[in-house]
This record gives structure tokens, sequence and C-alpha cells, in this order.
């Protein structure tokens, strides 16, 4: 039997072998998790623009190049609504540039409750066959549980949805989680997002909304989730609103460059 000091001993050792591979692993994964991170929000890009059928399996190489062929990613200056030219879309990362105070601004305070926005961020036009479909904006806003992240689709119209997706949030599957559905997805698809009066109008009801021609601002609540749904609202009118990209939407309304 060993004394407590040998056993005291080995399991710091273990420990300290186990941090060390542990902490070695993250490194020499961090460019592959970085990668399949790279490709899923092309994949929820994909999907959103209505270029892949629900749950249609990909390859990474598939993926790429249907992105490469119709999708455009531009980097917009949300203070002035002009396309930024001296930032590559590639490497942008506008998560990184919310949180340095360098490249970003503190957010009024809002209902979606984003602390910090940045002086730049990046949207994705879809070209198909040279004619552009829709663009598509990235939201996020706070949910139930934590952040939800995703994209919402708008026609060259700049009025008619085309499509919602989330890639990243922390809700209950089941309740909140139901944001990922299919068929409450497809309920976006021709809603309005503008009023007559150029105010903000579209969003989720606490209950069952009409049909698109009959009520073209509201979709249906998610059942027994009245915060997420809640939350998906914020995130919209933050996002498309004065403080995120209402300038770049006022200015192509009236007659600017998309």
């Amino acid at each position: 039997m060993h004394d407590t000091k040998y056993t005291i001993f080995f399991a710091a050792l273990v420990c300290f072998v186990c941090s060390i591979f542990v902490a070695g692993s993250a490194v020499l994964l961090k460019d592959l998790q970085d990668a399949n991170v790279l490709l899923d929000r092309q994949k929820k890009v994909l999907d959103v623009a209505d270029l892949v059928e629900e749950g249609q399996k990909l390859s990474a190489i598939e993926v790429n190049a249907l992105f490469e062929a119709n999708i455009q990613a531009v980097v917009v200056d949300l203070a002035t609504g002009e396309t930024v030219t001296d930032i590559d879309p590639a490497t942008f990362d506008q998560g990184k540039a919310a949180k340095d105070p360098a490249t970003s601004n503190a957010a009024e305070e809002n209902a979606a409750k984003v602390r910090r926005v940045p002086n730049n961020a990046l949207i994705y036009q879809v070209v198909v066959e040279g004619e552009l479909t829709a663009i598509i904006f990235p939201i996020e806003g706070a949910g139930l549980w934590g952040t939800l992240y995703g994209f919402i689709a708008v026609g060259p119209d700049l009025q008619t949805v085309k499509g919602i997706t989330f890639y990243q949030h922390k809700e209950t599957p089941g309740l909140g989680g139901e944001v990922d559905n299919t068929r409450w997805k497809s309920l976006w698809q021709g809603r309005h997002l503008f009023d007559e009066g150029g105010r903000i109008a579209l969003s989720v009801n606490k209950g069952q909304a009409g049909s698109v021609e009959e009520d073209p601002y509201h979709v249906d609540g998610l059942s027994g989730a009245t915060l997420t749904s809640r939350g998906v609202t914020n995130s919209i009118h933050f996002w498309l609103g004065e403080q995120g990209f209402g300038t770049y939407l006022k200015a192509a309304r009236n007659g600017g460059s998309i």
C-alpha cells in the first residue's frame, strides 16, 4: 500500500500528463475545427439561400464549389451603408470585430441584448447565373438560454423574406429549439419586412399567424417558447434596424447599389 504523499504525487502527475495531452490536441486540431466551423457556416448560407435541399448530403468539396459559384461575400460599413473594399471578406471575422473596442462601438440599450456592434459587417449576395436572387444578413440576439446566431435571406426587392436559419443556439429541444424545424422555417418565405411607412414590421406571433397573403408581417409563434420567439423578433428588428443594416437598406431602397 502506498503512502499519502505517493498517492497525491501520482494523481498530480496523471493530471499534468492529461492536461498536456488535452492542450496539445486542442492546438493540433484547431485548424480542423476552424475548417469545420467555416464549412457549417457555408452550409447554412446555402440552406437559407435555397440552394440545397433540407438534409441533402454534400461533401466539403461540393459545398465549397456551390458556395464559390453562387455566393458573393461583401463587407459593409454599418455607419455609411457603403461597401468596404479594403477588407477581405474571406478573412473578415465579424464576431472578433464586435469584441474589439478598436473596431466596434457599444450598442444602445436594445431588446436583443446586443452589447457591441462592429463598425463593419458581412453580408452575402446570392447570384445565380448572373442574377441577384437574395441578400443574406447575419442576425443575433438573446433567446431563453443564450444568444441565437443565424441568417435571414431577403429578396432583391429588400422586402420579401426568402428564408431564415440559425447555426448556433442553446434553446431547449422541442421548444425554442424548434427554430431549426423545417416546417417552421418554411413559414417565413414570402413574408414582408417593412410596412408601408418603411418601418420594420416582421415579427413572430405569440400564437398562429395567417397566410402570407392575409398576414404578411407575422409568423407562427413557437409553442411553449415565448421568449425564444421574442428573441427571434428582437434579433431581426435590431440587425435590420438603425444600429445594424438599416443605413445600408435605406440607401439601397433609395436607388443605391446593393
